[in-house]
């Protein structure tokens, strides 16, 4: 058979029902085959929105996120979205075309020999697990077969395999091709220390990180936390992974996590790469009275540590927590009594307008929703303010931070789901794949765009209002900056628009409408992120800077006193 009906056949057999990816020369005959394949081959308007929605889809199902480009700016218009994989680790799967192997400039010394020729190999390997061309047809199922394993196993991520022309309409006998055989690691981990570490700890704490929903450990954390009656914080992209959580940490974190945080003694890190948006610039500053168990199946990660005395598992995170279902623990009932009064000393100290949106908003998104953000102010309110309610999912480009991923991302997750996807935006990161309300209108997909049009780039804005003297170049009108008319644009691309103006707009019928729709919420007012934390200082002393006397309430609240604190 033809390798290129042979890829799409094996992809069939991995259970992939959907791939994206944009039309070019040397993926034709790939693009033909997917179209006699029940496999659907979504064309989308940029290879970037491809690589994005190839993201969604893997977030979604837990399975090979598929993307196809042709070489050359094909192949390299794809590589945002391999990084938001690579680190974001989402298992993905980029096929790119390339020149013919005959044309090829090989070992010469001219920049390019064939049209479009371009090395995406050496470009994308710093930022994938595995990035091969394939030059001999007989190769491929090898390939295909090492590139599903690697990109599945271990901490996931993408893959690229790039493939010349004749390669792909080569003849192969799909008998004859040699397959990958994975070694088997069979060395085991103890987890003794860490338990030891609970049995010993008076105020531990779970903390989530998205390695929970990368082991696909959602429902094992919650049980081990309300097993062990341990209380729980996030990590701002595992939001969605615990039903009775404290909120996330990280500069524009929950204070009432941060505080958390700094009064344990005990912090079990599960999945959490710690960096400096989630624990800080000077490291010793977070959680300082705690000892620090780090939980994390990238031997490489533990190589920056948190704390230098941190015991460190290099585990799947869905073994440890196998592990912790039966840890002993001291009697934690004063501990989650003080979590829950610094909850409540908290309570709507940081309700602003655009995060009085955001809650309203996710009062009428039902459960089991699916809900994707962009990068900017609009992701820090949802990751704020946003009411996740049972079995919904929230989807981030997180260490990437990549504007112009959510509205791809969430035609991913719908096509890949079925299910209707909320995807909030700024008048920024829409415009960055704009285009692809095109492939939302074309095949009528169930998402909801909620636009937070402040026509500003604000963090930036915000970041220029604190260092740079109110000098807004390129971030506001006045500066350079400007956006469309959106309710145009929904119409241009025939999608029912509402516009809201006002938290107090929004009921039961915002989304009263079947299929995608465009709700732009116009925000008039400068718009800012807090609580934020200024550079260096500890995570839990937030600006705006807390009353002095209620930071030091909060701080030297304790097991002696948390009983008569309540009373009173």
């Amino acid at each position: 058979m033809k390798a290129s009906d042979y890829i799409v056949e094996y992809l069939l057999k991995k259970n992939i029902t959907d791939v994206f990816g944009y039309p070019g020369g040397m993926v034709t005959h790939l693009m033909d085959s997917f179209s006699k394949s029940p496999i659907r081959a979504h064309v989308t308007y940029h290879e970037q929105g491809a690589a994005f929605a190839a993201c969604g889809y893997a977030q979604e199902t837990g399975k090979v996120g598929v993307a196809y480009a042709t070489s050359g700016p094909g192949a390299t218009n794809l590589i945002t979205g391999i990084c938001n994989a690579y680190f974001d680790s989402i298992p993905t799967l980029f096929i790119t075309g390339q020149v013919n192997t005959f044309e090829s400039k090989g070992d010469l010394g001219v920049r390019q020999r064939g049209f479009q020729e371009t090395d995406i190999v050496s470009i994308v390997k710093p930022v994938t697990k595995y990035a091969v061309r394939i030059t001999d047809a007989d190769k491929l199922r090898y390939h295909l077969d090492e590139a599903f394993h690697i990109a599945s196993e271990g901490r996931k991520g993408p893959v690229l395999l790039d493939i010349p022309m004749n390669i792909f309409r080569a003849e192969v006998d799909p008998d004859a091709l040699e397959g990958f055989v994975p070694s088997e690691d069979r060395s085991g981990t103890s987890f003794d220390e860490l338990k030891a570490a609970l049995a010993a700890s008076s105020r531990p704490v779970l903390l989530a990180g998205s390695g929970i929903k990368s082991a696909g450990a959602v429902e094992l954390l919650n049980k081990v936390a309300s097993k062990l009656n341990i209380p729980v914080i996030t990590t701002m992209l595992a939001i969605d992974t615990v039903r009775n959580s404290y909120g996330f940490i990280g500069a524009y974190g929950s204070r009432t996590a941060n505080f958390i945080a700094a009064k344990s003694d005990l912090v079990i890190s599960l999945g959490a790469r710690l960096d400096v948006r989630q624990i800080g610039a000077r490291r010793e500053q977070f959680a300082p009275g705690a000892r620090i168990v780090r939980v994390e199946i990238d031997k490489d990660e533990l190589s920056l540590k948190a704390h230098d005395d941190e015991i460190q598992v290099n585990a799947d995170v869905k073994d440890v927590l196998d592990a912790m279902l039966d840890a002993k623990t001291k009697d934690l009932e004063l501990w989650n009594m003080i979590c829950g009064k610094i909850r409540d000393e908290l309570a709507f100290i940081d309700d602003r307008l655009p995060n009085r949106f955001v809650h309203n908003i996710s009062k009428v998104i039902p459960e089991g929703s699916v809900i994707t953000t962009d990068v900017g102010q609009n992701q820090i309110w949802v990751a704020q303010s946003f009411g996740v309610k049972k079995d919904q999912r929230i989807f981030f480009s997180g260490g990437h931070g990549a504007m112009g991923y959510s509205l791809p991302a969430a035609i991913g997750c719908a096509l890949a789901s079925g299910k209707e996807v909320y995807s909030f935006q700024g008048d920024g990161g829409i415009q960055m794949n704009i285009q692809e309300l095109q492939t939302v209108a074309r095949e009528n997909i169930p998402v909801k765009i909620i636009l937070f049009n402040n026509s500003a780039l604000g963090m930036i804005r915000h970041f220029q209002e604190m260092y740079f003297d109110n000098n807004y170049v390129q971030t506001v009108p006045e500066g350079g900056y400007t956006v469309p008319d959106f309710e145009a644009v929904a119409g241009a691309y025939k999608i029912p628009y509402k516009c809201v103006t006002s938290p107090e707009d929004i009921d039961d019928g915002l989304f009263d409408v079947p299929g995608p729709q465009f709700i732009e919420v116009k925000i008039t007012e400068p718009t800012y992120v807090f609580p934020k934390l200024e550079f260096g200082k500890p995570n839990q002393d937030q600006e705006p800077l807390l009353d002095r006397e209620e930071y030091d309430f909060i701080m030297t609240l304790d097991e002696g006193n948390i009983k008569e604190t309540l009373q009173s």
